[in-house]
């Protein structure tokens, strides 16, 4: 399918790539189609754009590539959602935002999907070992040019 995007303009995506986020992503609970956008051949980012709003994309990456200790306390219920019969058929992902030179993660609202059938859900924990703003990466400054 056809679908557009603000930032990379119109972008074939494979039915089978579909996300469904049955209650939506907070704050943006009506849109509930989405798909992993890659931002460059072995990038630890992707785009997680909507379906249904062009302007719609949250930056996003896996956690433990950063945090190797992170674990998503997922509730017995919230497996059954998702209809996963075990956590390891997930995949997780954290909505990244940039604060000056600094990336950080939303570890407290982790997004969860089912790489089976590609339901998602995002979580919101009670655990205070993490926030909405840990920081994953420091971006270095730009080389400036000097001239002779």
């Amino acid at each position: 399918m056809q679908i557009n995007t603000s930032r990379f303009g119109q972008v074939e995506i494979d039915d089978l790539r579909v996300i469904t986020f049955s209650k939506g992503i907070l704050g943006f609970p009506s849109f509930k189609r989405y798909a992993l956008l890659e931002t460059g051949e072995g990038s630890t980012f992707w785009w997680l754009q909507s379906l249904e709003a062009p302007e719609l994309a949250f930056v996003v990456t896996d956690p433990s590539l950063f945090i190797p200790t992170y674990r998503v306390p997922i509730k017995p219920e919230e497996i059954g959602e998702l209809g996963l019969s075990t956590l390891e058929r997930a995949q997780v992902f954290v909505i990244v935002n940039k604060r000056d030179r600094l990336l950080t993660g939303n570890l407290q609202g982790p997004l969860v999907i089912n790489c089976e059938n590609r339901q998602g859900v995002q979580l919101v924990l009670s655990d205070r070992r993490f926030t909405t703003r840990v920081p994953l990466l420091e971006i270095s400054a730009p080389v400036q040019a000097m001239s002779a």
